[in-house]
């Protein structure tokens, strides 16, 4: 994974259809997304209960770009080894999610994998900054985790563009997720992020057996973010 802040789409395949899970990743991927995002959620720390280790391994075979796997888990730390082992490219906890965020960075490093940190929308900007040095990737939540299809909390768009200058020239991807649609994209883009997340605004409409939707949606996105 050369890293680079060219804009990047990471469809959700939370909005996916879940019985065709192998078919929808590989039409996203055909058509033009970068990352295939993968929320995992417990039903504890976020109200809502979808994938675990088991499935990221079952749908690992079909992603040829990059897995991204989003842990909205607590604790989190017991788990780590087996996302990793499930193929995961990218983890990502919560700092919200545990008193040890500088532990739990170190165990996700320890495997190998690239390290995220997400931070929800009440959490300052600030919290990101004592582990700066550990993580390859922030995830600022554009809407209150948990479920798909909410509104994009404009609010945040100052902690993005606080989160750029503290970065600098460290080569670590910003990462939105929440309520990204051709709207949206350019405002966060002109903050600084570079990797967007993606799920009504790409799945909706389409199927695999209209992927062509898809292309659709994707492209409206990139070139929404590109001109900003």
């Amino acid at each position: 994974m050369p890293f680079d802040r060219k804009i990047k789409i990471a469809p959700s395949i939370l909005s996916a259809d879940f019985a065709n899970f192998g078919q929808e990743i590989r039409a996203i991927e055909d058509q033009g997304c970068d990352w295939v995002h993968v929320d995992v959620m417990d039903g504890h720390f976020v109200p809502n209960l979808t994938f675990g280790p088991a499935m990221c391994k079952a749908i690992r075979p079909h992603i040829r770009t990059v897995m991204d796997v989003h842990l909205m888990i607590a604790p989190v730390d017991p788990y780590i080894d087996a996302f990793a082992e499930a193929g995961a490219d990218i983890i990502t906890a919560h700092v919200e999610a545990g008193p040890h965020i500088h532990r739990t960075l170190q165990a996700i490093r320890a495997t190998g994998k690239k390290a995220g940190l997400a931070i929800n929308p009440g959490t300052p900007a600030d919290a990101v900054a004592p582990v700066m040095d550990l993580i390859d990737l922030v995830c600022v939540m554009t809407v209150n985790p948990g479920f798909g299809g909410q509104k994009f909390i404009h609010s945040q768009i100052d902690k993005i563009r606080s989160l750029r200058a503290m970065i600098g020239d460290r080569p670590i991807h910003i990462e939105i997720d929440g309520g990204i649609t051709p709207e949206t994209a350019p405002l966060v883009a002109a903050a600084g992020a570079d990797v967007l997340v993606a799920g009504s605004g790409v799945f909706s409409g389409g199927s695999v057996a209209k992927p062509e939707v898809y292309g659709q949606n994707i492209a409206a996105i990139r070139k929404a973010a590109e001109a900003a």
